[in-house]
């Protein structure tokens, strides 16, 4: 059974994934910095798969590198924490998302 805090971190990552704040705040000229998706990233890799695995990549293979970067910033972190952290941020980014009409076929 799921959590509050699952149901409202897999809406987050839905209207993420799906660029639904596009459709939300056209009128908006912000956008999401690459540090911004690295932290999404990070939150969502630790949440979903736990601490990072592997080695770290060459630093000339820069996506792979700058993504377990962030993952492993995050080592440690439970997956509640993680989860909340993921939807914090983009509560802080697009405050109005969780009442996006586009959820609502999700909730």
């Amino acid at each position: 059974m799921s959590t509050e805090l699952e149901k409202k971190f897999n809406l987050a990552v839905k209207y993420v994934q799906e660029g639904m704040a596009k459709d939300q705040y056209a009128n908006s000229n912000k956008e999401l910095t690459d540090d911004d998706r690295l932290l999404f990233y990070a939150f969502f890799k630790q949440a979903t798969e736990g601490d990072v695995k592997g080695s770290q990549p060459y630093a000339i293979q820069f996506v792979a590198r700058a993504k377990w970067d962030a993952w492993n910033k995050v080592k440690g972190m439970s997956k509640e924490d993680a989860m909340q952290q993921y939807v914090d941020l983009l509560t802080q980014m697009a405050p109005e998302w969780y009442s996006y009409e586009g959820l609502n076929k999700y909730k």
